[in-house]
């Protein structure tokens, strides 16, 4: 069926530098670890429609074969012959196992990203065996990479199905395959990553993968005889601006959207402005770049859910003086559970939640901004919830504190703020919650204050980890104006005019009882 592979060959691109780093032995040995789960022993014989763990992630890392592709880079840094066997062994057990349509095999032998994933590593151990059982797994792989009812454009797995292509394409001497997997992730890259360089998967920690796999696809291009396409290469480098401003001053990324909280991006280009509005949805500020203490808050905006997003629109984060204080609930896991799924729903974030039938996908607008340095405001608009919501949001910088403002045209609402595991409550009382981790102190006020309420929640501190943290809910009425103040603060109101007394001096914002 594919006998034209065996007599055709070209260069093997072998990206195993790239590949996950394995504990050699433990392998050799039958025991994996994958996506920082318990150690699982696979045995000599692989039953590889396993699933122990009854987890989405490991089922997907055990077919991509990428830990197999660790013992080939061994071999290729030690000489090391039995790393090379072993890997051998483990691969024409797979490809026998596992027959495309076959009846009984693990329904992620042959999803797609297991397939993207997969195809490099196999081109990798062709550099050091050539057999017709492997050739021809290359040219399945091949076919199905380069079928376009399977293809994901605009997508991560698109990127990576045009990386294992490419590198398929070379291997066999196919340049219509290498030239097809290079227009498509130009194509494809133009789609997912604007001018501006937001990823519109909505989350930052996609952007930081795309960024880090367009640099291997880059490099197999030029390692191809090619030369990158500029659009590309322009593209790759506009992410560069979307991550570094999405990362907090603790070198972390902000948890947005399927972002795990302890995700780091250290090390990217930040000239420019400490505040700044993109129209894919963000607005992320802080008071300085490279200061651990700056201040740092994020908004959310833009089209509907989408990908890797959740129901955040009109969501905010918020840290000053080096700490963390409004946090969301985060990104979990990919497993298909209750929990899950209430993470991204508009409950697991800091937004206010009309009363009424939420309407999930709606695009939210940013109807107008004012960037100072030391106070910036923004306002936001959308009807979720089937009445105009808006929100006012203001940040002030020395003394610092957010203060926000929500209204719905009809009906009430309630926000909801949840909190830094870190942080417990100290007091509650008038619509003051005082919460506080040591010395540090963080001070919510709310006006209207009657009727508030403080529960315990959970948030992801990362993949498959959680942590109890406190969550305020506001009062319900037409309009709530939230005050987040590190440090014990009090407010007064007189008139149109709210004074929020902090431990640095007062601060007077604008206020209206009316809607």
């Amino acid at each position: 069926m594919f006998w034209r592979a065996r007599t055709t060959s070209g260069r093997a691109i072998c990206l195993s530098d790239r590949f996950p780093v394995i504990k050699v032995e433990e392998v050799m040995r039958g025991r994996v670890t994958f996506a920082g789960l318990p150690p699982v022993e696979l045995g000599a014989d692989v039953d590889w429609t396993a699933n122990p763990l009854g987890n989405r992630s490991w089922a997907l890392n055990l077919h991509t074969l990428r830990w197999l592709g660790g013992l080939v880079a061994a071999y290729e840094r030690t000489g090391e012959s039995a790393y090379l066997d072993r890997a051998r062994a483990l691969a024409e057990h797979w490809i026998r196992e596992n027959p495309r349509g076959g009846h009984g095999i693990s329904p992620w032998a042959w999803a797609e990203h297991a397939v993207a994933l997969r195809a490099p590593v196999l081109v990798c151990l062709s550099e050091h065996l050539r057999t017709g059982v492997l050739w021809d797994s290359l040219a399945e792989h091949g076919e199905i990479l380069a079928d376009p009812a399977l293809y994901r454009a605009g997508h991560n797995h698109g990127l990576d199905q045009d990386i294992g292509l490419l590198v398929v394409g070379c291997r066999l001497g196919r340049a219509r395959w290498r030239d097809l997997a290079v227009r498509r992730m130009t194509a494809s890259a133009e789609l997912a990553i604007d001018a501006q360089g937001v990823l519109h998967e909505q989350a930052p920690r996609y952007g930081l993968y795309v960024h880090r796999r367009l640099g291997i696809a880059l490099r197999a291009i030029r390692e191809s005889g090619a030369e990158p396409p500029e659009r590309l290469v322009a593209r790759r480098t506009a992410l560069e601006a979307y991550i570094a401003h999405a990362t907090q001053p603790d070198g972390r990324l902000v948890p947005i959207g399927d972002s795990p909280a302890d995700a780091r991006a250290d090390g990217f280009p930040h000239d420019g402005p400490v505040v700044r509005v993109f129209d894919g949805g963000y607005v992320f500020g802080r008071t300085a770049w490279d200061d651990p203490r700056s201040a740092y808050y994020s908004i959310r905006f833009g089209p509907g859910r989408r990908l890797h997003g959740h129901e955040d629109h009109l969501g905010v984060t918020y840290s000053a003086r080096g700490r963390r204080i409004l946090v969301e609930a985060g990104f979990h896991s990919y497993e298909r559970t209750g929990f899950v799924e209430w993470t991204r729903s508009p409950e697991a974030h800091n937004v206010p939640v009309v009363t009424g039938t939420f309407r999930p996908g709606t695009a939210t607008r940013l109807t107008g901004s004012t960037i100072g340095p030391s106070r910036q405001a923004f306002e936001l608009a959308d009807e979720a919830y089937g009445a105009r919501r808006t929100r006012h949001v203001l940040v002030n910088h020395g003394p610092d504190l957010m203060a926000v403002r929500d209204t719905v045209r009809r009906g009430t609402l309630r926000s909801l703020w949840h909190f830094d595991p870190a942080l417990e409550v100290v007091s509650r009382g008038d619509g003051a919650v005082v919460l506080g981790d040591g010395d540090r102190r963080v001070t919510l006020l709310q006006l209207p204050g009657d009727g508030q309420a403080v529960r315990p929640g959970l948030v992801c501190t990362g993949y498959l980890h959680t942590a109890q943290a406190v969550t305020v809910l506001s009062p319900e009425a037409a309009g709530v104006l939230t005050v987040i103040v590190p440090g014990e603060a009090k407010l007064s109101a007189s008139g149109n005019v709210v004074t929020v007394h902090t431990p640095d001096g007062p601060v007077q914002l604008p206020y209206s009882q009316s809607t």
